[in-house]
């Protein structure tokens, strides 16, 4: 499937394959995510994470739908099925290997981008929601933090599975 899915300059071409691609690597990681910061991490009695929480309060902030559903679709489908396989796809992969390239691996790359989606969700997101800033570094926060390096390193692997099939 790799020989299909790149396009010009490192690019994903715009296809199907790509699609499908980014969709069944964004729910395993997506359940990756969900499975540490729902089950495993309160099962230690560390924090439980609620993404549906944080999009119904984005969506709430812009004076849009914010009940239960509309928080789950946001985080499931538009951010974990969509969002973050599109930002790796187009956006990560093509820099990184721009300008450090291929010699670390997928690995480092995906530890890297799942640090960068933590800081842009629990950094950035959660203040335009009108939320503390990283949620004030409580537990959550550093919750958060393994479970979006866990949804990166997942989504990444998952995609190289896929790609050697």
């Amino acid at each position: 499937m790799q020989d299909n899915i790149h396009g010009k300059a490192g690019l994903p071409s715009i296809s199907f394959q790509t699609l499908g691609l980014m969709f069944i690597a964004g729910f395993f990681a997506t359940l990756a995510f969900d499975f540490w910061g729902q089950l495993v991490s309160p099962g230690l009695g560390w924090a439980n994470l609620s993404p549906h929480g944080l999009a119904k309060s984005l969506l709430g902030t812009f004076g849009l739908p914010n009940n239960d559903f509309a928080g789950y679709f946001v985080h499931f489908y538009l951010v974990g099925l969509i969002g973050y396989p599109i930002g790796w796809l187009f956006v990560f992969k093509p820099l990184w290997n721009g300008v450090i390239g291929q010699k670390l691996g997928w690995f480092v790359p995906s530890v890297v981008y799942g640090f960068g989606l933590w800081v842009f969700a629990i950094g950035g997101i959660t203040a335009i929601a009108g939320l503390p800033f990283f949620l004030n570094f409580t537990g959550i926060t550093w919750v958060a933090l393994v479970g979006h390096v866990l949804y990166g390193i997942v989504m990444v692997a998952v995609m190289q599975v896929v790609r050697e099939k």
